[in-house]
């Protein structure tokens, strides 16, 4: 296997030149420094790396306006480098797409091995920080109960679904609906007209949203979420053929 891809996007120069060392000590491919969200989404669209190490506070474009910007692109899966005092920054990346969150403190053999899952298109999780923003996903929803109530009054069934899920795009339920078929990424791919690279970027996307390390636990997760999707509607039944005369 070829060794991944990376592009480092942080404003402070002395943490890109150490990322790069970890990184190329580890045998990881840099192929390219951004020091501005804006200069990580032109690089990420020229270079087309596997994983994009994106800082949040940057200059010009923040690093959840590059994350959705380069995830919409297809252009490479982001891991996010954050500090503890960024849940709600997180949060915004969660919904931005990222693929996967570490903190800044994290020593070399768990930031390679992160950087090697997200390029295989797994979700990389540091429970510090995705434990506290995925608190925050479910305390931002309105709410309810297993009965169906909201404040007093019945609202009838409510459906079942993890918490996260509410973060998941339109074309991410597309991704989940056909991962539930036990489809592989090349047949993701050509179900939905998309390419390999941006499958995997949905599917580590969808794993961080849900808080899960695997596809087996996104499965299991959401075993009866979320719903199918709506069928075509039916075409209207052709008209009777007129009889013909009779002569």
């Amino acid at each position: 296997m070829s060794a991944p891809r990376v592009l480092i996007a942080d404003d402070h120069g002395m943490i890109r030149e150490g990322l790069r060392i970890m990184l190329e000590r580890a045998g990881i491919d840099v192929v390219g420094e951004a020091a501005d969200g804006l200069a990580a989404v032109q690089n990420a669209a020229a270079l087309t790396p596997d994983v994009v190490l994106m800082d949040l506070r940057m200059p010009r474009l923040d690093g959840i306006g590059a994350t959705r910007e380069i995830v919409a692109a297809g252009t490479g899966a982001v891991l996010v480098l954050t500090s503890f005092d960024e849940d709600e920054l997180v949060l915004g990346a969660i919904r931005a797409g990222a693929a996967g969150f570490l903190l800044k403190t994290t020593e070399a053999g768990p930031l390679v091995d992160a950087v090697r899952r997200v390029a295989a298109g797994e979700g990389v999780l540091d429970p510090r920080v995705t434990r506290r923003a995925l608190a925050a996903v479910a305390a931002a929803e309105p709410g309810e109960s297993a009965g169906g109530r909201t404040n007093g009054r019945s609202t009838g069934p409510v459906e079942a679904r993890p918490v996260g899920a509410e973060t998941l795009t339109a074309r991410e339920l597309d991704v989940l609906r056909t991962l539930q078929l036990g489809r592989s990424n090349a047949e993701i791919a050509r179900a939905l007209n998309i390419s390999v690279p941006t499958v995997k970027t949905h599917v580590s996307s969808i794993l961080v949203k849900l808080g899960a390390e695997s596809r087996a636990q996104v499965l299991a997760l959401t075993r009866d979420w979320p719903p199918p999707a709506a069928p075509p509607p039916s075409a209207a039944p052709s008209p009777p053929l007129p009889s013909s005369p009779r002569g």
